[in-house]
């Protein structure tokens, strides 16, 4: 934590992960893709170096940069001098996330030193692009792997997915992101003579009412509905008597698996049409919906949950994107598992240190289900 990796620096972060690594046999293997760090290590429980890799092939995957610090005057410690104030460890990365590398090495240390010829193969996957474009991140280093016949069959995700208290929520899914950049084409002109322009808010604005308030569909027993929001909207020129020539708005619409990229963009441009807007759109897809149906990796890690909290958490498929849906398509199970997500990008983010301590103890159990 007291490294300045604000994405996409890793500031020798992964060094550190990666030394912990080797001392417990891991061969670790550094894949730099533009100005990105990846970390792929891996240790097999049979001590085997040729062949393929024994099954299962369990990972931990996850990410060493940050998000920038925002106002330091705001902050109560400098951010990148972990501090730990009762009983909370504060800094920026102490919940998103950090800790969550933390405990993943720790479990491992632990459980490789009970089971030092464990079952399979247990696997890091770590990237400094999580928090950025995630284009030479964790896609790259799959499309790596994938070329070269290398798999991953179980993946636990290190992010801050729990709600009120650590455990209580496990995800094993995320909907999918389809982001759109708008422009809306009108005619500049004086507010006095509006025959004489076109004014692109006006033009737009019956087709926002029909995008905002459309009930997209119902979702399904595991994804929440369709959504559309707008975040950002721009236009005019500043004086209060021109008609402005040009509008632009980003949207985003978060789907289920029972949407289709395509299927969204034509009803959104259906409905531009519909009302008249002329326009120019550019889509950006930033990630496909993935859902992990109840099986032996959740199961381990309800379980492992439950032992510790004396509690059985949610399976959830809410909030946004994850570093799980590059993984998800090689087939993986893939499941999101660490601590609270109530400061993560905040001001003075934080996290209980017992909270860090659980979230060892659950990725220690979870290891001795599947390995031991």
């Amino acid at each position: 934590m007291a490294r300045n990796s604000v994405t996409p620096t890793d500031a020798g972060c992964q060094d550190v992960l990666g030394a912990r690594l080797k001392a417990l046999g891991f061969t670790v293997e550094n894949l730099r893709y533009g100005n990105v760090d990846n970390l792929w290590a891996k240790r097999r429980g049979d001590g085997s170096t040729s062949g393929a890799d024994p099954s299962p092939v369990v990972c931990f995957a996850g990410h060493t940069d940050v998000v920038p610090t925002g106002p330091l005057e705001e902050w109560r410690s400098n951010p990148f001098v972990p501090t730990i104030r009762d009983g909370v460890l504060y800094g920026r990365g102490a919940a998103d996330m950090k800790s969550g590398l933390a405990a993943m090495i720790t479990a491992t240390e632990e459980f490789v030193r009970a089971h030092p010829t464990h079952c399979g193969t247990l696997a890091f996957l770590i990237t400094s692009d999580e928090e950025g474009p995630s284009i030479d991140g964790t896609k790259r280093v799959v499309e790596t792997l994938s070329a070269r016949n290398e798999r991953i069959e179980y993946c636990i995700v290190g992010e801050p997915s729990s709600e009120q208290a650590v455990g209580d929520t496990i995800k094993i899914g995320r909907r999918g992101s389809l982001s759109g950049r708008l422009t809306v084409h009108g005619v500049q002109g004086h507010v006095a003579y509006p025959h004489q322009a076109e004014n692109p808010v006006h033009m737009l604005a019956p087709a926002l009412v029909e995008l905002t308030s459309r009930s997209w569909d119902a979702g399904n027993d595991f994804f929440q509905p369709t959504t559309f929001q707008i975040s950002n909207l721009n236009a005019g020129t500043g004086a209060p008597n021109v008609i402005p020539g040009e509008l632009r708005a980003r949207f985003n619409l978060r789907y289920s698996p029972v949407q289709t990229v395509e299927a969204l963009k034509k009803i959104v441009e259906d409905i531009l049409v519909k009302n008249g807007v002329r326009y120019t759109l550019e889509w950006y897809v930033s990630g496909e919906p993935f859902y992990t149906p109840p099986g032996k990796l959740s199961a381990a890690a309800v379980e492992s949950v439950k032992a510790l909290i004396g509690k059985t958490p949610k399976l959830s498929t809410g909030g946004g994107t994850s570093d799980g849906r590059f993984i998800a398509p090689m087939g993986a199970q893939v499941i999101e598992l660490g601590v609270t997500s109530t400061t993560i990008h905040k001001v003075n983010e934080g996290i209980r240190v017992e909270e860090i301590d659980l979230l060892h103890q659950m990725y220690a159990g979870i290891l001795r289900r599947l390995l031991a």
